[in-house]
């Protein structure tokens, strides 16, 4: 029997657990923006990219993939837990009922990690809508429901997001408005401000180290 046939074997034996996991495959992309630590990041990174006055540049696929280089620098502990739960967590019973389980076991870390970083507003908030839309009588829901940690995560992440936007477009802004101004007084209105103060802002950027530091405060913003 050729190695292929011996692989394919107990897939074929466990259609239930191979359509499971092709559903959970399904959703992956989706988590992998919106549960980590990646939606901040590209955030930022696209807000700083603005900030610059160069929208196309780096170009998107170097902004996505440094957001995804950094998302797995700050979610390895996690996954690393998350799989050792999962290998401690034995299955009482095949099928896909023992497989639920074992999954339900290793998702721990990231129920962990999002409601570490779902600020306590957020989530209470989010548990009033949960109540509201299960209407009365219902089992009323708890802030360690992924339904709730979930989108209060997100909401969390935005606020930050925008936030450390906001603080690193002001410099790129002082700039502009320095030297709109001093073409102003120079008489030299038919140059565009934006393009003069473009390369004055590149220079102040790589004198810093901008993207280094941007880097380093994000993934550090998850540590601790």
């Amino acid at each position: 029997m050729t190695p292929l046939a011996l692989a394919a074997g107990p897939v074929a034996d466990r259609p239930a657990e191979l359509l499971v996991l092709l559903a959970a495959l399904a959703v992956v992309p989706a988590a992998l923006v919106m549960l980590t630590s990646f939606l901040k990041i590209v955030v930022v990174l696209s807000i700083a990219r603005s900030a610059l006055g160069a929208p196309q540049v780096p170009p998107n696929t170097a902004v996505t993939g440094l957001a995804l280089v950094l998302t797995a620098l700050v979610m390895a502990p996690v996954g690393e837990r998350a799989v050792a739960a999962m290998r401690e967590a034995a299955p009482a019973e095949r099928g896909i009922a023992g497989t639920l389980a074992q999954v339900e076991r290793g998702a721990e870390p990231l129920r962990g990690f999002l409601a570490r970083f779902a600020r306590p507003d957020d989530r209470a908030a989010f548990v009033d809508v949960a109540r509201r839309l299960r209407g009365p009588g219902a089992t009323p829901p708890g802030e360690q429901e992924f339904a709730v940690l979930a989108p209060a995560f997100v909401v969390s992440e935005l606020r930050r997001a925008f936030t450390i936007g906001f603080l690193v477009f002001v410099p790129f802004l002082v700039v502009d408005l320095v030297v709109s101004n001093v073409l102003l007084a120079l008489g030299l209105t038919q140059l565009s401000p934006t393009s003069v103060a473009l390369p004055f802002k590149l220079l102040l950027f790589v004198a810093v180290d901008g993207w280094k530091l941007l880097a380093r405060a994000l993934a550090l913003s998850y540590a601790g």
